[in-house]
């Protein structure tokens, strides 16, 4: 299945999951928690507050892979991403940030794996939260000590 024909199937409306696909066009579904919204929603006022810019903030951005449809839980894109991508369903490149808040079926081979994908779609910074709100910032030469796209960003969140 493409992303549209996902989005358009009546058997996939109203899931508790967050859904993607894999290389095979197959759903692959996550379990959604509580915590994890909050997490998402924390990261994304942050991002708002230091930013400025409200509509540049995703929550649940869609992505096209080599991999298959990816789901990034929060991601900031520039008014130059919005402006080549803002009409695509799934978007075809990555935009700048692009954060994953650790889910419970999460491994870290997965986790890996989604940088990788989201660093060959054009990501410039790939953050990862976990479930104590740590926050770990890698570019594509590897992990960073804070973020280069928004400095301010802290290290840890509350919620």
């Amino acid at each position: 299945m493409n992303w549209e024909q996902v989005c358009a199937s009546p058997h996939l409306q109203d899931l508790p999951f967050k859904i993607e696909t894999n290389r095979y066009g197959q759903v692959v579904m996550s379990p959604a928690t509580n915590w994890h919204g909050r997490y998402q929603s924390s990261i994304s006022v942050l991002m708002y507050e230091l930013t400025g810019v409200r509509e540049h903030i995703f929550i649940e951005c869609v992505i096209d892979t080599s991999e298959g449809t990816k789901v990034a839980d929060v991601a900031w894109g520039s008014l130059e991403f919005l402006a080549a991508h803002k009409h695509e369903a799934s978007y075809s490149k990555a935009p700048e940030i692009c954060v994953e808040v650790i889910s419970p079926p999460n491994s870290e081979a997965e986790l890996t794996e989604k940088r990788r994908l989201y660093f060959e779609q054009g990501a410039q910074e790939v953050w990862i939260c976990d479930d104590a709100g740590t926050m770990f910032f890698f570019a594509p030469a590897g992990q960073l000590s804070q973020s280069q796209l928004i400095p301010e960003f802290p290290l840890s969140i509350e919620i």
